[in-house]
């Protein structure tokens, strides 16, 4: 059976200090919720005092991005190997934030995968489309290449390992939802997109989430789709009360 993964990823947001003072807060909220996976991906500073915190909970941490290089000349960036000795389990990459505004294209989001892949971490591969492609009708063309992009050339057993976030575009930091089934739908073209590379037990097996303004409000309707296999959250990852309702409802 797929396994739900609630996955918080707090984008630029919270000091070393913030970071342990919620961590502790979700902690006792989030404790014995053996149903599904909990998750904290945060900023690269924040990584020492999450982990910390974190420490005999059942709260992960993640980080929101890893370079496709091992080292090198890239001022400003992390290597798979710096997150895996930091204690760093799973990896947001290719985030429509990223995409958008530092220049991530999906051959970048293809490497950085690989990368992540290969130093044992957890990928949390993200697609999705903008209003406009949506409003065009290629949703499902749109999925399906990003997702096959991003997959390009890992094998069905590094697939236990990843991740596929559905986020459409329109849907992020925006207030609006895609309705349940819409997520379900998004959802179900990237499981068949896995399912065309890898075969259909792969795709069932495949944890497949929805991002995109999920909250404590909406999340029961959309945990109970066939095809939606968690969430990853963002603004209610930054409220204790909030990301443990989530987090509730996937049980």
């Amino acid at each position: 059976m797929r396994r739900y993964v609630i996955a918080g990823n707090w984008k630029m947001n919270m000091t070393p200090n913030k970071a342990k003072a919620l961590i502790e807060e979700m902690k006792p909220l989030v404790a014995g919720k053996d149903n599904c996976d909990v998750v904290l991906c945060v900023p690269a500073i924040d990584v020492p005092a999450a982990i910390e915190a974190a420490a005999g909970s059942n709260i992960k941490i993640g980080a929101e991005n890893v370079h496709f290089k091992a080292s090198g000349a890239y001022t400003g960036e992390i290597s798979a190997e710096m997150l895996v000795e930091a204690g760093v389990e799973y990896v947001v990459i290719g985030h429509s934030e990223r995409r958008q505004y530092f220049g991530e294209t999906d051959q970048t989001v293809n490497l950085r995968t690989l990368a992540a892949l290969n130093a044992g971490l957890k990928a949390i591969v993200c697609v999705g489309e903008t209003l406009e492609q949506r409003e065009l009708g290629y949703t499902e063309t749109l999925l399906k290449f990003q997702t096959k992009m991003a997959l390009t050339n890992v094998t069905a057993e590094q697939m236990k390992n990843v991740i596929i976030a559905y986020e459409p575009v329109w849907a992020i930091g925006t207030g609006v939802t895609a309705t349940a089934d819409q997520a379900d739908e998004g959802n179900g073209y990237v499981r068949a997109a896995v399912a065309e590379m890898f075969g259909a037990s792969v795709a069932e097996a495949t944890t497949v989430q929805y991002g995109g303004s999920m909250n404590d409000k909406n999340a029961a309707e959309l945990l109970s789709k066939e095809n939606v296999d968690g969430g990853l959250i963002g603004g209610a990852s930054l409220k204790s009360a909030a990301f443990a309702a989530i987090v509730e409802a996937a049980q």
